[in-house]
């Protein structure tokens, strides 16, 4: 039977793949059958909600089987072959924590995007009354959304309800969706398994009842975009040799989205990029993926525990890519104890400094508004582990 612990020189591969790889592949398939779950009990709520208001769509309406991506058969040809044999992939769940998911709702009647050319101010509240200064411009993260950005639009993304002078305004967009999801929480009769949780932002989250444990769900209104790649996202960077070319056509080909996420700006997301940049991650024989993921087990059981933890998986995946561009050879991730440590390091680097860039975007720290004291807690964590590098293998 395997020790306890193991100081990280002393573990050998074959003990990675019986001891730590078998800790990984409990916590794969424990998730993989919660986001089950809360997949089946979303999906029934947001065909309801659609029912009502064909403007918010279900879930499964998400990736491949979006109306941004039905009309572009090269496009969805090559996201089907990427997919091909892979484990089941629900593209508008993103597993932040075990009990803590964010899920996409994919919305219909805006197609056709381009860049906004004219920048102006607003003079307006999220909720339409004239103010005497204008809103702070968004951060690098986000944009305004002119519903004239899209070629084709239907007339109720141009009612009041959602729209403010021409813009669509996330704060509207919200609070349609709410009382929508209160609405067919009653109809669906899923009192009790959904239950929505209060807070201080506009955001819609609810608690999903499932047979293991509450799972926490950020519900989110998307526009998919498909089509193109932001002008203002300058990647790759000059002279970087991971990814290679053409796996960068391929991610930058997918596209992003715009997400409904605080009031005014809609913040971009590239879920569909970081799903293509973690595929295929070993190809080259490395251990990427199972550095990440044990690195991913040690956040969850040891440095950053419990509900709404402030370092999510999402933070661990930036943490990953940019490890990976700057150890970008195959040699480099040869050994696991070696391709672990830098990532845990890495890691540190970012929590003790209350600063990690998003991969895409560079400028944006996206730790910005994270309490800094419960960084500071997990960075004392990540400083006596890395004293004394030892991991659970029971």
């Amino acid at each position: 039977m395997l020790p306890i612990t193991c100081r990280l020189e002393l573990l050998q591969e074959s003990n990675i793949t019986a001891g730590l790889y078998l800790q990984v592949d409990v916590r794969h398939r424990v998730v993989s059958r919660i986001v089950d779950e809360v997949q089946k009990i979303i999906q029934r709520l947001t065909t309801d909600i659609s029912n009502k208001d064909p403007r918010f769509q279900a879930i499964s309406n998400s990736g491949i089987h979006n109306e941004n991506m039905k009309d572009q058969p090269a496009l969805l040809a090559k996201w089907s072959a990427l997919l091909q044999g892979k484990r089941p992939f629900h593209p508008s769940i993103q597993v932040l924590a075990p009990n803590q998911f964010l899920i996409t709702i994919p919305l219909l009647g805006l197609s056709g995007y381009k860049e906004g050319q004219k920048r102006h101010w607003r003079y307006y509240t999220a909720h339409g009354a004239r103010l005497i200064s204008p809103v702070r411009d968004p951060e690098d993260l986000q944009q305004w959304l002119e519903v004239e950005q899209f070629s084709k639009s239907l007339q109720q993304w141009h009612e009041t309800d959602v729209n403010i002078e021409g813009d669509l305004v996330p704060a509207k967009v919200l609070t349609v969706f709410r009382e929508l999801v209160e609405r067919s929480i009653v109809s669906c009769n899923l009192m009790d398994k959904i239950n929505i949780l209060e807070g201080f932002s506009s955001a819609v989250r609810v608690a999903v009842e499932t047979s293991d444990y509450q799972v926490e769900v950020e519900l989110t209104p998307t526009i998919e975009i498909p089509t193109c790649w932001p002008q203002k996202i300058k990647w790759p960077r000059c002279f970087k040799r991971w990814p290679c070319q053409e796996k960068v056509q391929c991610v930058k080909s997918f596209g992003f989205d715009l997400l409904a996420a605080s009031n005014y700006h809609w913040h971009l997301s590239f879920s569909r990029a970081e799903h293509i940049l973690m595929q295929g991650l070993d190809e080259d024989g490395g251990c990427r993926m199972i550095c990440f993921r044990v690195m991913r087990q040690m956040k969850e059981d040891v440095w950053c525990a419990g509900n709404r933890p402030i370092i999510t998986s999402f933070h661990l995946q930036m943490v990953l890519f940019w490890t990976c561009e700057k150890y970008p050879r195959s040699k480099d991730w040869r050994c696991f104890r070696t391709g672990f440590l830098r990532l845990v390091q890495k890691l540190h680097k970012c929590v003790s400094q209350h600063f990690l860039k998003h991969y895409f975007i560079k400028g944006t720290n996206l730790l910005k508004y994270a309490n800094t004291n419960d960084l500071d807690v997990v960075a004392s964590k990540l400083s006596v582990f890395l004293e004394n590098p030892v991991l659970p293998l029971d």
